[in-house]
């Protein structure tokens, strides 16, 4: 309940902050992205690494503020553990807002802040037929910041560092989450 309660807090401060900015030309700008993400998983047994991709649909309200949802799907990683080989993927999505601090007149360059939830799950197959495999779902409350680059009027650079606090799966508690992507908004 706790966590549901700061989420709330913290969707409220952004809709207010985004309220504080509407004389700024406020405006709605749709875009569609694609991000490559390296995801290092802090697990009970064993710390899996993931190379995962994410599609991304969002929306510019102002120079300061934007919304997006957001896919993601990993690859397998594969790890040995006493139990045998281990493969494990994910798959997420959810909300993040981004905050953007414009270090040109425009937002040609921009540092980034952001905030977001989603919904995470996690499959696990062992080689040894003895152990079960099966799948953990749970929630991930993701915080990060970053950099943004305009190429041009509608295509832009964006790397971004995460991290992802895990709620109610098993044997992983968090992760880091680095990752690159493009975007393109129709102007």
């Amino acid at each position: 309940m706790k966590k549901l309660l700061v989420c709330c807090s913290l969707f409220s401060l952004a809709l207010t902050a985004q309220n504080a900015w509407a004389n700024d030309g406020n405006h709605y700008v749709p875009y569609v992205g694609i991000d490559y993400s390296y995801s290092n998983a802090n697990a009970k047994l064993l710390r899996p690494n993931y190379n995962a991709a994410s599609v991304i649909l969002g929306s510019d309200y102002n120079r300061f503020f934007s919304t997006e949802v957001f896919y993601q799907h990993s690859d397998n990683s594969k790890k040995t553990s006493r139990n045998g080989n281990l493969s494990s993927r994910f798959q997420a999505g959810g909300l993040d807002m981004y905050g953007y601090l414009p270090l040109t007149c425009g937002r040609d360059l921009a540092l980034v802040g952001t905030l977001g939830a989603g919904i995470y799950d996690f499959k696990k197959r062992y080689s040894n037929p003895y152990v079960k495999s099966g799948h953990d779902q749970g929630y991930g409350y993701r915080a990060g910041a970053g950099i943004f680059y305009s190429l041009s009027k509608n295509v832009a650079l964006r790397g971004v560092a995460r991290y992802v606090k895990l709620d109610k799966i098993k044997d992983i508690d968090h992760m880091m989450e680095y990752s690159a992507g493009l975007r393109y908004t129709f102007n």
